[in-house]
């Protein structure tokens, strides 16, 4: 995938200036440092070399084939303003496959700026590339994306009717 330069009205008037690309294993120390900032409880428990050596594991998992795509939104400078992760998912009740959005997440600094609009319509672009009949996402009600309607902005439907469920393992 090249890199795509992104400059909306939003970043014209604020001056920040991002590409997307490819995320590659080289950014793993930053997608790490960028998880831990946001708070996570798992990851404040563990040492910072934990979380970079889990977070490289996983990219290097998702980097093997071509089921999973994970993009980054990296600043002029270099630095890593926020990723997403999507997974090409083989349904067969569909006419296509189902990319699953599994992780959003922007910089706290940086929100606002269009990096997570950027992110999510390069996904889009892909998941139309890849004959996807739709992706879907989780996104937890307490959020600050939630709150603000990010998804819902961007033309994404709420299933009321659709529960979620986890079993930990």
């Amino acid at each position: 995938m090249q890199s795509v330069n992104r400059q909306s009205a939003v970043e014209a008037h604020t001056n920040m200036e991002f590409s997307i690309r490819s995320a590659n294993l080289e950014d793993a120390a930053s997608i790490a440092g960028l998880l831990r900032a946001l708070g996570f409880a798992r990851m404040q428990a563990e040492q910072p070399d934990e979380t970079r050596q889990k977070v490289r594991a996983q990219l290097e998992r998702c980097l093997a084939d071509d089921s999973h795509a994970v993009l980054v939104a990296e600043s002029a400078a270099g630095d890593i303003l926020g990723y997403a992760a999507v997974h090409w998912l083989p349904y067969l009740i569909h006419a296509g496959p189902e990319g699953y959005v599994s992780e959003l997440f922007i910089d706290e600094a940086c929100r606002g700026q269009g990096i997570g609009s950027a992110l999510l319509d390069e996904v889009t672009t892909l998941a139309r590339q890849r004959g996807c009949a739709r992706l879907s996402l989780l996104n937890m009600r307490g959020r600050e994306s939630y709150l603000r309607g990010f998804y819902k902005q961007h033309g994404w439907e709420e299933r009321p009717d659709a529960a979620n469920f986890v079993l930990l393992l």
